[in-house]
């Protein structure tokens, strides 16, 4: 099982598309990259993922899987080496609460302090700081998430690593302050130079230079 051609259709700035990038890596599975233009989808988009037309999407064997935290799961389920996933229904049903907890809460709100202004701005930095206090607490005397090694909620997190200070400089705002959240630091570092992510990262430069242009759209959007 599973030894049928992997492909991931994804796009070069996304972070979710990077998840199931990690996980495949991890795993040590080969696998097709194709880059999909998100503003111009292709008609492949299109019919591999009909509901959402969103990347990624993982084809395993012709059949497609979308939404990033579902192909991870997918993935572990396919690929029984190095496990994502805790063994214990209730770790893994804390690492799900966890997932879910920081996506529908710092996702949005750091990406509101780098495109909004004034009171949204705040509003936005103040609920990312506030869940960083929280991951903050989790992270303490771990290496990792998942322990020794990179789990689910690492890859699920790995967002926070690259992105978001990519977020804070174009937002000129700081959400992660090291000196409050020096385990949540650590452990950033330790994410960033783990030997099968550290080459994964697109260009700082042209990360900077795609959010500029995300965020005068955004302002261009919500006057």
């Amino acid at each position: 099982m599973g030894s049928e051609e992997v492909k991931v259709v994804s796009f070069w700035a996304s972070p979710f598309g990077k998840r199931v990038e990690w996980a495949l890596k991890l795993k040590g599975v080969e696998y097709e990259y194709i880059e999909e233009d998100i503003f111009n989808k292709s008609n492949l988009l299109l019919q591999l993922n009909p509901v959402h037309k969103k990347v990624p999407v993982l084809v395993h064997a012709h059949k497609p899987i979308a939404e990033s935290l579902i192909i991870l799961e997918y993935i572990d389920e396919t690929w029984k080496q190095y496990p994502l996933l805790p063994q214990h229904p209730y770790q893994r049903a804390l690492v799900r609460f966890w997932t879910n907890f920081v996506e529908q809460k710092l996702f949005d709100a750091a990406w509101l302090g780098m495109c909004s202004s004034g009171d949204e701005r705040e509003k936005g930095v103040k609920v990312a700081r506030e869940v960083m206090e929280k991951i903050e607490e989790e992270i303490k005397g771990k290496r990792f998430f998942g322990g020794e090694n990179i789990g689910y909620l690492d890859i699920a997190l790995g967002w926070i690593s690259y992105w978001l200070p990519v977020w804070e400089e174009v937002g000129s705002m700081e959400i992660i302050e090291s000196l409050k959240y020096p385990a949540t630091t650590a452990w950033i570092n330790n994410f960033l130079t783990h030997p099968l992510i550290k080459d994964t990262f697109p260009p700082r430069d042209n990360m900077i230079l795609y959010y500029n242009r995300r965020k005068t759209l955004f302002s261009t959007f919500n006057v």
